[in-house]
């Protein structure tokens, strides 16, 4: 997908990189294990969970046949629980489900530490941050301790089960609306690796009446539904903060919009 390329190219920067798949402009599918061109002797693999711009999500963590597994989850962490066993490093940006911006969210297996680039900054140093409990400097405290409200907040919901069946029930609201729509609304993703928590779709009357969407469901006060500029159309994201009510109000217009606009 689109970040894991941007990650690829920077890693290049710093040694070689082995393209486990090869590029293509048109990111709807995860191609099958069976065709993945894993080297058995990477420093580690690198994949992102979930690609926000395109709307694909791995269902199923990556065997990587021992070799130390990197995950960005920065838009699907804490929307279900995984085996954290399974990693060698998982970071995710908090600005999607954790918090705000300006923090992330780093698990590094211990065994990693230790180990950096001799031209490694000491800010992005697993080992430096290990050693002085996160605070090698002066962390951004507000940012820190709206994630603290946010992690109490998620255990009384029910914790991460319970966000599993919230982005399971607010994503099927989406997709069963688009798949039940006759082909008036249209999402490319193969339906086996469409993510929960970005859905991106386009109008089959094209981009004036996607305009025309974007502008009635504003006044709906549903806003930031805009496709990525990279790819255009109509993008819902379902981030946590984002309520199964919410999600069906969306369904709802997206049918009402339908109706009135489609004979």
């Amino acid at each position: 997908g689109s970040w894991s390329a941007k990650a690829a190219k920077e890693a290049a920067r710093y040694g070689k990189v082995n393209m486990v798949l090869p590029k293509t402009d048109s990111y709807v599918d995860i191609p099958p294990p069976s065709t993945w061109k894993l080297d058995p002797e990477a420093s580690y693999v690198y994949y992102c969970d979930n690609e926000t711009v395109h709307g694909v999500e791995f269902p199923d963590i990556p065997d990587t046949k021992g070799v130390p597994l990197v995950a960005d989850m920065s838009s699907n962490i804490l929307t279900r629980p995984f085996d954290v066993s399974k990693f060698g490093v998982v970071f995710a940006g908090a600005q999607k489900n954790i918090g705000p911006s300006g923090v992330v969210l780093v698990i590094v297996r211990r065994d990693l530490l230790g180990s950096p680039l001799p031209i490694t900054p000491l800010v992005f140093d697993f080992t430096v941050f290990d050693k002085d409990n996160s605070l090698h400097n002066t962390p951004p405290t507000f940012s820190v301790f709206v994630m603290k409200r946010v992690f109490e907040w998620l255990v009384k919901q029910g914790g991460l089960e319970e966000m599993r069946a919230r982005a399971q029930k607010k994503s099927s609201l989406i997709y069963d609306t688009i798949a039940e729509s006759n082909g008036f609304y249209l999402c490319p993703v193969k339906p086996t690796v469409r993510s929960r928590m970005n859905i991106p779709f386009r109008i089959a009357g094209g981009a004036e009446l996607e305009a025309k969407f974007l502008r009635e469901s504003r006044q709906q006060n549903m806003i930031q539904l805009k496709g990525h500029r990279s790819v255009g159309g109509i993008r819902a994201s379902l981030y946590n903060a984002i309520t199964v009510d919410e999600a069906q109000t969306l369904a709802n217009f997206m049918k009402d919009f339908q109706r009135a606009t489609w004979s």
